[in-house]
């Protein structure tokens, strides 16, 4: 499944830091990802407290496309470019709170919208992809 990079903290010992509903929601979506972007990396980004997902690109550092980040309340599946993604129904959330991020919120398991997550997630990837400078 993950290709996790040799530094850093165990996704799965991250996890266990939160309850079992929100750990459960951080799973499915990092299923989500993988299924969706299958040479996406996974690695904790402890400063961040996320599930952070890179995409490999060919003669460039991997790009930082999409994160999961469990919270005690409710667990997010965001990206970090998510302003450039088109959000015609207005899902995700950030506007007005930071300048690029945008994320969807989940409280259960029930609350993830595959269609729509794979749909933010092949978008992210994509723009991951632009060259440098691309979205300044």
């Amino acid at each position: 499944m993950a290709k996790p990079r040799p530094e850093g903290m165990p996704v799965d010992l991250f996890l266990d830091g939160f309850s079992p509903l929100h750990r459960e929601i951080a799973e499915r979506l990092r299923r989500t990802i993988h299924r969706t972007i299958p040479e996406a990396t996974e690695r904790v980004r402890v400063g961040w407290r996320v599930v952070g997902f890179d995409l490999p690109r060919r003669r460039r550092p991997p790009a930082f496309f999409a994160w999961v980040f469990p919270e005690r309340e409710h667990v997010h599946l965001g990206f970090p470019q998510g302003v450039l993604i088109d959000d015609p129904e207005g899902l995700m959330d950030g506007a007005g709170i930071t300048k690029r991020a945008r994320w969807l919120t989940y409280t259960s398991v029930e609350d993830i919208d595959e269609t729509v997550a794979e749909r933010l997630i092949r978008a992210a990837a994509g723009i991951a992809e632009l060259p440098p400078g691309a979205f300044r």
